[in-house]
């Protein structure tokens, strides 16, 4: 039960961590020039208009700060397994795994940290279901298929092949990006302007290594290298997925979109070097305003002077708009839309917090898997179907939707009754073949026929025709 809970929370309310999963389960990359960018050093800009050294080494010492903080919180996750919980020990000179090359001595900042900080334990490699040896520069030298996934705000992600067949994601900062473009442009600083962007690559590195749950990409690994004229430049490795995609997730079945199953039956975060436990700081309730495209919400200043649940609304409030209004009540079951709309309601107004959302979405699974939902239906007018058991119709199909299947009617039941009551709801149904496969919540796959002319045996499925007369 708690194992189900989390992971339903997961789905639901986790994947929301930065505010939007629309970047869910790209892959990583860096290193490596983007379609029609040259491989060359970029030029450095000349002197910054605004600002300054001492401005730019306080930003990157708050930024290696957070990272600290980050990589030493309390139990989480990865509880019970205290050497594995520290990613990197961030403090100079501090211990931790040792860096593929001896370091070199860098000039600082004013009051910046050392760059680049130790990485600390590693995660297991790809494929591996434990803990392993962490991947390193070595597994980059002759990687494969290099392909250009995208980029972001700060960071730029590959897909390549490993000399092993396995194909992962690398991600680094982006040398054309926003990021590292505009404190250039401020600081006239290229490598300190780097180390401010890799910081937040380290944050990232951190959650994923400290939030170890199915349904939070796996890291794999990390390297430093020289790249342009940027020593040292950081590379993260992690698994490999896709991004989401709505129009997708509106094809597939409504049981499949309550989990929002994407990829290899898990839909994952990646994104995370924003992400922040932190309530936003404040003096009054007009501090802590959420602001949205359609709307905006204040939320209550605390005594101690934090916006109270901020994080937690905005998060939940992206779930609505960017998932909950489109895919929970499509095609869901008629008796579950009044639940489902409430959900929809009370998300969209911030009325609920996380803990109440996660209880009304498992009621609606206990009502789905339990067979409650199923609306009274009457044997009178019900057609009778012969039962042929070890049989089945391999031909014969007929397209509806949502189906699991491409070209085919194939559907899950809760039991007999629904079946029957589905074949007599589709006009060219004439029989119905039930699969011993079922579905995350134990549902029945079966496959509706227009007809049965060619009956085959198949000790794993049993056949359902309907009656003549």
């Amino acid at each position: 039960m708690r194992r189900r809970r989390a992971a339903v929370a997961a789905g639901f309310c986790a994947s929301f961590l930065l505010g939007s999963v629309l970047n869910v389960l790209f892959a990583p990359g860096s290193e490596l020039p983007r379609p029609g960018q040259s491989p060359g050093p970029s030029p450095d800009p000349g002197p910054g208009r605004r600002g300054g050294r001492g401005e730019l080494a306080r930003q990157i010492r708050a930024r290696y700060e957070e990272v600290q903080r980050y990589s030493r919180g309390g139990p989480g996750p990865g509880a019970g397994r205290p050497e594995r919980r520290r990613l990197m020990d961030l403090a100079p000179g501090g211990p931790g795994l040792q860096r593929p090359r001896p370091p070199r001595a860098r000039p600082l900042l004013d009051g910046a940290p050392g760059w680049p900080p130790a990485p600390g334990p590693g995660s297991p490699g790809p494929g591996s279901s434990g803990p392993g040896p962490r991947l390193g520069c070595a597994a980059l030298r002759n990687v494969s298929g290099a392909q250009y996934v995208g980029s972001g705000y700060t960071k730029a992600v590959y897909r390549v092949r490993l000399p092993g067949g396995v194909a992962v994601a690398l991600k680094a900062v982006d040398f054309s990006g926003h990021d590292l473009g505009s404190c250039v442009r401020e600081f006239g600083a290229r490598r300190g302007c780097y180390r401010l962007a890799a910081h937040k690559l380290l944050k990232e590195m951190v959650l994923l290594e400290r939030l170890r749950h199915p349904n939070v990409l796996q890291l794999y690994g990390y390297c430093y290298q020289d790249s342009e004229d940027i020593p040292d430049t950081l590379t993260t490795i992690t698994e490999l997925g896709a991004p989401v995609e709505m129009i997708q997730l509106l094809q597939t079945s409504w049981e499949d979109r309550f989990r929002f199953v994407l990829v290899d039956g898990e839909l994952k975060v990646t994104d995370l070097d924003d992400a922040r436990v932190e309530e936003t700081p404040c003096t009054g309730s007009a501090d802590c305003t959420l602001e949205f495209p359609a709307r905006n919400f204040t939320l209550p200043c605390s005594a101690q002077g934090w916006c109270e649940a901020m994080n937690e609304k905005r998060n939940l409030y992206n779930a609505y708009r960017f998932f909950f209004t489109y895919l929970l009540p499509h095609s869901a079951p008629p008796s579950l839309r009044p639940l489902l709309d409430s959900i929809v309601n009370a998300t969209g107004e911030l009325t609920w917090g996380v803990d109440e959302t996660l209880a009304q979405l498992e009621k609606v699974l206990h009502l789905y898997r339990s067979g409650q939902y199923l609306q009274n239906s009457t044997e009178a007018g019900r057609a009778e179907y012969q039962h042929l058991p070890g049989s089945t119709i391999p031909q014969e199909d007929y397209g509806c939707w949502p189906s699991y299947h491409h070209g085919s009617c194939l559907l899950s039941v809760f039991n007999l009754a629904e079946a029957v009551d589905i074949c007599e709801s589709h006009a060219q149904c004439q029989a119905f073949v039930v699969t011993n496969q079922t579905t995350w919540t134990g549902r029945q796959l079966v496959f509706f026929k227009t007809g049965w002319s060619h009956v085959v045996p198949d000790p794993s499925k049993t056949t359902y025709v309907r009656a003549s007369g």
